[in-house]
């Protein structure tokens, strides 16, 4: 299975490099169970266009990955996921899942917002993707 570039969203202005958010969205997708060994990436033509970045910055997430052994190149094909990513528990996914929720949480504070127009946020977000 290829999985799409459509998959991925990155933030320029988030403060985190744009190939470490490939790699973290990647990472976290083989420890979810969406990406498993065998599946094809996007290549990085395909991703670079999809994503509106230099292809330079996807090629050095791919160069990451395989470099840690997770993906590796596959001649003619692409990149393939080498090994899984041990998801960890439940409570450690939540604790990889909170900074980015307080950064969500600060700027909506920032932004004005109350608790119940930030949740409404979170809801629909979590309506829109829904596995």
């Amino acid at each position: 299975m290829t999985i799409k570039a459509t998959q991925f969203e990155v933030h320029p202005s988030a403060g985190v490099p744009i190939y470490l958010q490939i790699i973290g969205q990647i990472n976290a997708m083989i420890a979810g169970g969406h990406l498993n060994v065998g599946d094809m990436l996007p290549s990085v033509r395909q991703m670079a266009t999809e994503l509106g970045v230099n292809a330079m910055t996807i090629s050095k997430a791919y160069s990451k990955l395989e470099a840690d052994e997770i993906v590796e190149r596959v001649r003619g094909k692409g990149m393939q996921v080498r090994k899984s990513v041990p998801a960890g528990s439940s409570k450690e996914r939540m604790q990889d899942l909170k900074p980015l929720m307080e950064q969500a949480v600060v700027q909506g504070r920032q932004l004005g917002l109350s608790n119940e127009q930030i949740l409404a946020v979170a809801n629909k977000l979590l309506q829109e993707y829904q596995p």
